[in-house]
């Protein structure tokens, strides 16, 4: 790859990380294309990690933080990031089940769906635990949530 392939293929990567945060794995499929040369895509990727303008971490962070922001739990934030190419490792390190906050994201979800009422019958609360399941949240903390 000349030094020009290079530079544009840096401005490229620089304008995808400069609208939002991007994991390695999804930076490097969106410029595999324009890249000529495998190995000059991972050193860019290396060398854009080292600068500190792309990280996974941060990534993982931003991404859970957003997910929360709009009422979807800790088992589906997993799932997501896990499809995205990030590290199991750093996914555990990052999400925290157990963690208070998911208790407040799961009943402010589940009251901006259903609001204030308690379920009517079995019918409705099957309704709703599919709903918060869908949404990411764990069995037992639904089953808490529906029986008080």
């Amino acid at each position: 790859m000349s030094d020009p392939d290079t530079h544009s293929l840096e401005q490229a990567a620089l304008r995808l990380l400069g609208a939002r945060e991007h994991t390695r794995r999804e930076l490097r499929r969106k410029l595999n294309s324009r890249a000529t040369d495998s190995g000059q895509l991972e050193q860019l990727l290396d060398a854009l990690a080292a600068r500190g303008a792309q990280s996974d971490r941060r990534y993982t962070q931003s991404y859970i933080a957003s997910r929360r922001r709009r009422g979807f739990g800790p088992v589906r934030i997993r799932l997501e990031l896990r499809e995205r190419g990030v590290a199991a490792a750093l996914v555990e390190e990052s999400l925290d089940p157990d963690d208070a906050r998911w208790d407040q994201v799961l009943v402010e979800t589940a009251k901006a769906k259903f609001g204030g009422n308690p379920p009517q019958g079995f019918a409705d609360w099957a309704k709703r635990a599919r709903f918060l399941e869908y949404r990411g949240f764990s069995p037992d903390a639904i089953r808490r949530l529906i029986t008080e």
